[in-house]
């Protein structure tokens, strides 16, 4: 049983799904353990986890998943409750805001039932203490009335296992994290983990992928399978309507390059931002809402979709004072920097 959504995308390249995606990645995912590629370290833990869970005949403890979007972590919840031979029951945290939103879904959950909220770090804090006492003891208070004569009416609930998944696991309090009994963290993909990922989707798709043309699109796909997935059909469209089918190394740069996508896997907000940086602003220091309103977008989606990874290919710098462009970035724009830049480079990337 489905119960919501997670939520909108931004951008077109971008690791959150579009809602017209949303099928065809449905399609794509593991369907276990054994077809889910890369975070070795996670498969071992996790098979640890619900293997022990299952000669035991309980639920497994309550999993968080953690790290940036498109690694994975709502297909490992799938997973779980595969392995698991059970229901999910699927929300997200911005769609908690009240105490009883939770308390409808945890009351009517069946016996070992999987719950998974994604970002849950974005969860009401009255939904979240209801959550406390659920993941403890199997048990929610649901206040009956308002005022002075409201009364609290303890209700059993069916034992279960919570998935948790965040991109920010900082951001979650210390009493909620502390009640998952198995922790994860999902680390970028390396360029050949995802040429196996894009080898796997291309039979799924129907897409007569060539080995250049995948290691071409893995390395442009920010260490990410799910902008690697994408990245794939779009060269796919491209294939089809303006060569032969085929997705070489030739096919793939050309396809990419229609869609603003460099060779860094860098795309049009991403050097917007650079040069915004570069040009604008002598390369820094600025802050971050400064460099929203230079390029036209939101503050919120300059840092959480495009800084981590600029950060990462050692492009941008974080500092007290702002936002400092590398000299990986000037020379990335093809501008020479002042001497006093401080140094980084694409060798961060991975």
């Amino acid at each position: 049983m489905w119960c919501g959504l997670v939520g909108p995308a931004v951008g077109e390249l971008r690791p959150e799904p579009e809602a017209d995606d949303l099928l065809v990645e449905a399609t794509l995912r593991p369907r276990n353990l054994r077809e889910f590629i890369g975070q070795a370290r996670v498969r071992e833990q996790l098979e640890l986890v619900l293997e022990g869970a299952r000669r035991r005949g309980d639920p497994p403890d309550h999993i968080l998943l953690s790290g940036p979007p498109g690694l994975g972590k709502t297909s490992l919840s799938l997973i779980v409750a595969t392995e698991m031979g059970a229901a999910i029951r699927m929300t997200s945290g911005p769609a908690l805001e009240r105490a009883g939103d939770l308390a409808s879904i945890l009351t009517t959950l069946m016996p070992g039932e999987v719950l998974f909220i994604d970002e849950i770090h974005r969860i009401a804090r009255p939904a979240e203490e209801l959550l406390y006492l659920a993941m403890e003891d199997f048990r929610v208070d649901v206040m009956v009335g308002k005022g002075p004569g409201a009364t609290s009416i303890p209700l059993d609930i069916n034992p279960f296992t919570l998935v948790g998944a965040t991109t920010r696991s900082g951001s979650l309090t210390g009493p909620l994290r502390d009640r998952f009994g198995f922790t994860a963290h999902m680390e970028f993909y390396e360029p050949d983990e995802l040429e196996l990922v894009l080898r796997r989707a291309a039979p799924i798709l129907g897409v007569d992928l060539r080995r250049d043309g995948a290691e071409e699109i893995a390395g442009r796909s920010r260490g990410t399978p799910r902008i690697a997935n994408r990245l794939l059909r779009r060269v796919r469209d491209f294939a089809e309507v303006r060569a032969d089918g085929a997705v070489t190394r030739q096919v793939a740069r050309d396809a990419l390059a229609v869609y603003d996508v460099d060779e860094l896997g860098l795309d049009r907000l991403d050097r917007a931002v650079l040069s915004a940086l570069v040009r604008s602003f002598g390369g820094g220091p600025v802050g971050v809402s400064t460099l929203a309103v230079a390029v036209g977008e939101e503050a919120g989606t300059v840092e959480e979709v495009c800084e981590p990874y600029l950060v990462r290919a050692g492009m941008l710098a974080r500092t007290p004072r702002g936002r400092v462009a590398t000299a990986a970035a000037w020379a990335h724009l093809g501008i020479a920097a002042p001497p006093d830049v401080t140094p980084g480079g694409p060798s961060a990337l991975f």
